[in-house]
C-alpha cells in the first residue's frame, strides 16, 4: 500500500535522478493535481492510501515530468498575476518576470482612466486578462499569429469573465497594418526574443516542448521590437505608451529602436534578478 508521503519521497528520489529542480515540489504540485487538492494540503493527509488507479495517473504524470515536458502543460495552467491561466503546448508557458510587464502597465496609469491597450502577440492571454482584471475601464485587444493560441486566449477570458472587455483575433503583426486601425493609448508586447543563432542553446524544457515561433524571431532577436516600433506611428495615439518585454542584454539597442522611431521619457525596469527587463516609452 502507497501512501501520500510513499509517493512524494520515492517521486521525488525519481525527478531528481532525472535531473528536474526542486523535484520535491514538483513531486507534490503533480500529486496535488491528480487529488484536486492543494499542495499543502498533503502535509494533512500523509498517511492517505492512494488507490490503483490513481498510482497509474501519477506515473504517467511522472514519466512525463521525466522527460522534461514542463509542469505547466502537464497539469494544464499556471498561476500568473494571481489569476489562473490555462495552457497547452499552443502557447508559451507565462513566466514570474512577465508580471513585471503587466505592473509596470498597471502602475502608469490612473485606475479609473478609460483606455483602449493593444497586446501584441497575447499567447495565452495573461497579459491582457492581468491588465483587464486590474484596470476596470480599460478595453484591451489581443493579437497573435496563432489561431491555437487565440482559441486559449478567448477561454481564459471568459474563465475570468472578462470577454466583454477583451478582443482577442489572429493577426500577424509582421504584415503592414492598415492606416485606418485603431489607435491605442498603450501598446504591450512580450515578443519572440530568442535569436535564431541563440535558440538552439535554449533550455530543452523550452526549445523540445514550447511552441518555437514564441520563443524566437529566426532573426538577430530584434525583429519584433523594430516592427512594432516601425508602424507606431499607425497604431498608437500621441503621448500614447509602449512597453516591452526584454531579454537579458537587449536594453541597450531597443532603447536605440525607440528612440529612432519617436520615442522619449524612456525608462527600464529590472528584475528579481536584477536583469533589465522592462522598457518602455512614450510616443512624441
Amino acid at each position: 500500500m502507497l501512501t501520500i508521503l510513499d509517493c512524494i519521497n520515492k517521486s521525488a528520489d525519481y525527478l531528481a535522478a532525472k535531473g528536474i529542480e526542486s523535484a520535491r515540489i514538483n513531486a507534490e504540485l503533480l500529486l496535488a493535481h491528480l487529488l484536486k487538492c492543494n499542495r499543502l494540503d498533503l502535509y494533512l493527509k500523509f498517511d492517505q492510501p492512494l488507490n490503483e488507479n490513481e498510482i497509474a495517473q501519477y506515473r504517467v504524470y511522472l514519466k512525463r515530468r521525466g522527460m522534461s515536458e514542463p509542469l505547466q502543460y502537464i497539469i494544464g495552467s499556471v498561476e500568473f498575476y494571481g489569476l489562473k491561466i490555462e495552457v497547452t503546448p499552443s502557447v508559451l508557458i507565462p513566466r514570474p518576470e512577465t508580471e513585471l510587464l503587466v505592473e509596470a502597465v498597471i502602475n502608469s496609469v490612473d485606475k479609473a482612466d478609460e483606455l483602449n491597450i493593444l497586446d501584441i502577440g497575447c499567447g495565452s492571454g495573461n497579459i491582457s486578462i492581468a491588465i483587464a482584471a486590474n484596470l476596470p475601464n480599460v478595453i484591451v485587444t489581443g493579437i497573435d499569429i496563432s489561431e491555437d493560441a487565440i482559441k486559449i486566449a478567448i477561454e481564459n477570458a471568459s474563465l475570468h469573465n472578462l470577454s466583454e472587455r477583451i478582443d482577442f483575433s489572429r493577426q500577424d503583426i509582421l504584415k503592414d497594418i492598415s492606416s485606418n486601425s485603431t489607435k491605442f493609448d498603450i501598446i504591450v508586447s512580450n515578443p519572440p526574443y530568442v535569436s535564431g543563432k541563440d535558440f538552439g542553446m535554449v533550455q530543452p524544457e523550452i526549445k523540445n516542448h514550447e511552441p518555437e515561433f514564441a520563443v524566437t524571431d529566426y532573426s538577430d532577436g530584434f525583429l519584433f521590437f523594430r516592427k512594432i516600433a516601425e508602424i507606431s506611428d499607425k497604431i498608437l495615439k500621441h503621448r500614447g505608451k509602449l512597453f516591452f518585454e526584454i531579454a537579458v542584454n537587449q536594453s541597450d539597442f531597443v532603447k536605440k529602436i525607440l528612440l529612432k522611431n519617436g520615442f522619449e521619457d524612456i525608462d527600464i525596469v529590472k528584475d528579481y534578478q536584477n536583469i533589465e527587463r522592462i522598457i518602455y516609452g512614450v510616443k512624441i
